[in-house]
């Protein structure tokens, strides 16, 4: 199948930085890719408003219609999101189908979604999006199945379309319950047995399943497309001193996310809030960092995740030109494919946990090895002797305040 031909319409609004206009642009150049397209052209219009019947104004539209017809345009994405009105407009005055910015992430989520949760909850928030607007879809909806901003739940006519999508909301949410409760028990099996969890997050496109990978020596989705990964995958990992934890892949964090997109995807991003520990991954080298760190941050707070303790890792150093300043702290700059790099990221890791933990001072006889085996891998060892005179091993390390293994430690 050839590539589609993307032609992108955006309103700069007035209270809108050029700075953060043309971030908002860039990544739609870079979503529309990811989604297996082209674009052709961009047209941005100086607006005090966005007009309400066509989005943008009207000498601007025929420029457009004329732009469609030259370049043979298959698909036009607005970059805001578009009311059902709007989108029927655009769709009757320039004769190619119209998608906005929340259409085309839901779509690229609907191909990339891999699990059963990723798939219902992509399909939910694909519904919810469409209920509203099944008004303005009139020719579009026929036609569900084909190119970008069609992929996931397909249907026909209006009113049947409405009673079918709010039965199938309603089948798609007790089915996510369902899904929702399994992932709760295996979270509640995995805190009973005193697993430490590390969540790796950060805006889209910054490295994490690079860097997931590279630390669990493992081959998740790495590409270098926005969203590469959608299901949260955990995998264990063993720190140098030898303490196992569990690691978490999560997805890409964006700004302006689809608010549906941001309610259904709570659940996936729920295992960031039980982690206990976050790696935030920020891509070093790009222009607009700032504002991608903010906006990771600002889902943290929403998430409640904010208090947990986060070692930011500025990714692509080899990239960054000018003088690096962090925005957060602590902090490391990190190449994820260098070895040296991932080495350093998991001793910076045990650092800033024994700096929190409790220490211990710990004598144990040859047969307890069941016990020392235990707090090698629970706890952070620091030191491990063997007194020939007494017949003991003494231990000295780490350990996190709440865990099972504190009663026992100061039994010895």
């Amino acid at each position: 199948m050839s590539e589609e031909k993307i032609l992108i319409i955006a309103v700069k609004k007035n209270n809108q930085t050029d700075d953060r206009f043309q971030s908002s642009l860039d990544e739609l150049i870079s979503l529309g890719k990811t989604a297996g397209g082209t674009v052709a052209k961009v047209i941005t219009q100086k607006r005090n408003r966005i007009h309400p019947a066509t989005y943008i104004g009207e000498g601007k539209l025929a420029e457009i219609k004329e732009l469609v017809d030259e370049e043979e345009i298959d698909l036009v994405i607005s970059n805001d999101e578009l009311s059902a009105g709007q989108m029927r407009n655009l769709t009757d005055y320039l004769g190619v189908r119209i998608i906005d910015r929340s259409q085309l992430i839901l779509d690229i989520f609907a191909m990339r979604a891999r699990t059963k949760e990723g798939k219902l909850q992509v399909e939910l928030a694909q519904l919810e999006y469409m209920l509203p607007r099944l008004h303005g879809q009139g020719v579009a909806m026929s036609r569900l199945g084909g190119g970008i901003g069609t992929r996931g739940p397909g249907e026909t006519k209006l009113e049947t379309d409405r009673r079918h999508i709010s039965r199938r909301i309603y089948d798609v949410k007790r089915r996510l319950q369902l899904v929702v409760k399994q992932r709760e028990q295996y979270r509640k099996r995995r805190k009973n047995n005193d697993v430490f969890q590390i969540a790796i997050v950060g805006y889209t496109n910054a490295g994490k399943s690079t860097i997931f990978n590279r630390l669990t020596q493992s081959e998740s989705l790495e590409e270098n497309l926005l969203f590469a990964t959608l299901d949260p995958l955990t995998r264990n990992i063993r720190m140098p001193s030898g303490y196992e934890c569990l690691i978490t892949d999560t997805v890409g964090f964006l700004q302006e996310l689809p608010t549906s997109l941001i309610a259904s995807f709570r659940s996936t991003l729920e295992e960031v809030t039980e982690s206990d520990f976050l790696l935030h991954v920020v891509d070093g080298s790009h222009p607009d960092q700032t504002q991608q760190q903010d906006t990771v941050n600002r889902l943290l707070e929403e998430l409640n995740a904010d208090h947990l303790p986060m070692l930011t890792l500025y990714n692509k150093k080899d990239l960054i030109q000018d003088d690096f300043i962090p925005l957060n702290h602590p902090y490391m700059l990190i190449s994820a494919y260098e070895k040296e790099d991932i080495q350093r990221v998991l001793q910076k890791i045990e650092e800033i946990l024994t700096s929190e933990w409790d220490s211990y001072h710990v004598v144990l006889t040859p047969d307890e090895g069941k016990l020392m085996n235990r707090i090698t891998k629970e706890t952070i060892v620091k030191n491990k002797a063997f007194d020939e005179d007494e017949n003991h091993y003494i231990l000295k390390g780490f350990i996190r305040k709440d865990h099972s293994l504190n009663s026992l430690l100061k039994e010895q």
